[in-house]
C-alpha cells in the first residue's frame, strides 16, 4: 500500500484530490452553488469557490459545473483540487535546484533525474517539494497572498527530467490548474526508444489506468469505463540503427503516459525499468553489443524521458511564457554513445 501511493504521487499531472463533499438536502432549495458552498466552507471567499468553479474543481454528482449551477435535492458535490490535502508536513530541505524562471506569482524548474516531485508515505525528503520549501522560506520579500508552499499543478516521475511550473499564491495555483485542465497549456517531451518507429509522426489515443494485477503500472483499456482517454502526438526526431529519438507532444497527462503509449506501440522508452526498457530488444546477439548497452544503461538511472518545452499563460499578466531546457548531460551523452557506435 505504500509503495502505491508514493507511485501515484509521483506523476498525476491531471489527477484531482478531494478537499470537501458535502450531499444536499431532500428539502434544499434551489440556491447557486457558489453561495451553497460559501456557506459550507469556513474562511473561503465567494471570489475563491468562483474561481474553482471556472477552473473545473467543483462537482456535482462526478460532473464538472460553473458558478451558476443551482443546487438541487439530493445533489453530490465535491471540491477536488490538483494537489492532496496537507496529509505530510513539508521539512524544508537546502537541496540545490534549477531554478530557470521566478516571478512574485510562479517559479519553472528544471528537474533532474532521480528526484521524486513530491513527499509520499515512505519518501518524505529529497523532493522537489522540499528543495522549493527551503527556497521560498528564504525569499527576501514575498506577496502577500504568498501560498505559502509550492504549489503543484502537473508532475513529473522521478527519473524524468526537464520542466516543472510551480505556483506561489493560491490565484496562480488556481489560474495555473484551469490551464492544465482545459489543455490551453503547451508540453514537449524527448523520449529515446527501443527499435525503429515506421511513421515518421502520428498520434496514439486509448484509454489509461492502473493495471488491475500491478497497480504500481499503468495499462491500456479499451474502453472509458476502465481508464481515462490519453492523447500523444509524437514525431521522429533522428533515427538510429536500433533506437529513434522522438518528440511527444502530450494532449492529456496521464500518468506515466509516454511511457505506456510508446510501450504499447512496440517502442518502449530506453532503460524505462517499470515498462520492459531495461532489457536488449533491438540489435545484434553479440557480446560487444551486450556490453556496449550495459554502457548506455549506466549512464541514466532510469527512462529516456525530458520535458523539454513548456508553455503557459502567466496567471496575473496573461502572458504567454514559453521555455525550452537541453537534454540532461546523462541523457545527451547517451545520444552521442549511440552516434558514435553506429558511426
Amino acid at each position: 500500500m505504500i509503495n502505491d501511493e508514493q507511485e501515484q504521487i509521483e506523476e498525476q499531472s491531471e489527477e484531482l484530490y478531494e478537499h470537501y463533499s458535502f450531499k444536499a438536502d431532500k428539502g434544499q432549495i434551489m440556491v447557486r452553488i457558489d453561495k451553497f458552498l460559501m456557506d459550507r466552507m469556513p474562511n473561503t471567499s465567494r471570489n475563491r469557490i468562483q474561481n474553482s468553479c471556472k477552473s473545473g474543481n467543483v462537482l456535482v454528482n462526478k460532473i464538472a459545473v460553473k458558478q451558476n449551477y443551482k443546487v438541487k435535492p439530493g445533489d453530490e458535490i465535491s471540491v477536488v483540487m490538483p494537489y492532496p490535502i496537507r496529509e505530510i508536513e513539508l521539512i524544508p530541505q537546502n537541496i540545490p535546484i534549477d531554478i530557470v524562471y521566478e516571478d512574485d506569482d510562479v517559479a519553472v524548474v528544471n528537474k533532474p533525474a532521480n528526484m521524486v516531485v513530491h513527499p509520499a508515505y515512505g519518501n518524505y525528503t529529497g523532493t522537489l517539494v522540499n528543495a522549493m520549501m527551503y527556497h521560498f522560506q528564504n525569499l527576501p520579500e514575498k506577496k502577500q497572498d504568498f501560498y505559502g508552499r509550492p504549489g503543484l499543478v502537473h508532475r513529473i516521475d522521478k527519473h524524468t527530467t526537464g520542466l516543472l511550473v510551480i505556483a506561489k499564491t493560491e490565484f496562480a495555483l488556481t489560474h495555473l490548474a484551469n490551464q492544465f485542465f482545459e489543455k490551453t497549456t503547451k508540453r514537449r517531451y524527448q523520449a529515446l526508444v527501443w527499435g525503429n518507429i515506421k511513421q515518421d509522426e502520428g498520434t496514439i489515443t486509448n484509454y489509461l489506468g492502473r493495471s488491475p494485477k500491478n497497480r504500481k503500472i499503468i495499462t491500456v483499456f479499451d474502453n472509458e469505463n476502465d481508464g481515462k482517454i490519453a492523447i500523444t502526438h509524437y514525431k521522429v526526431l533522428e533515427r538510429f540503427s536500433c533506437f529513434t529519438l522522438v518528440e511527444c507532444i502530450l494532449e492529456t497527462g496521464r500518468t506515466h503516459q509516454i511511457r505506456v503509449h510508446m510501450k504499447h506501440m512496440g517502442h518502449p522508452l530506453f532503460n524505462d525499468l517499470e515498462y520492459g526498457g531495461d532489457s536488449i530488444l533491438a540489435g545484434p546477439n553479440t557480446a560487444n553489443y551486450k556490453k556496449f548497452i550495459q554502457n548506455c544503461f549506466d549512464l541514466i538511472p532510469g527512462q529516456a524521458l525530458h520535458a523539454k518545452l513548456l508553455g503557459f499563460k502567466h496567471p496575473v499578466t496573461g502572458k504567454e511564457l514559453v521555455f525550452d531546457s537541453e537534454l540532461p548531460e546523462g541523457f545527451q551523452n547517451l545520444i552521442d554513445k549511440i552516434k558514435k557506435f553506429d558511426g
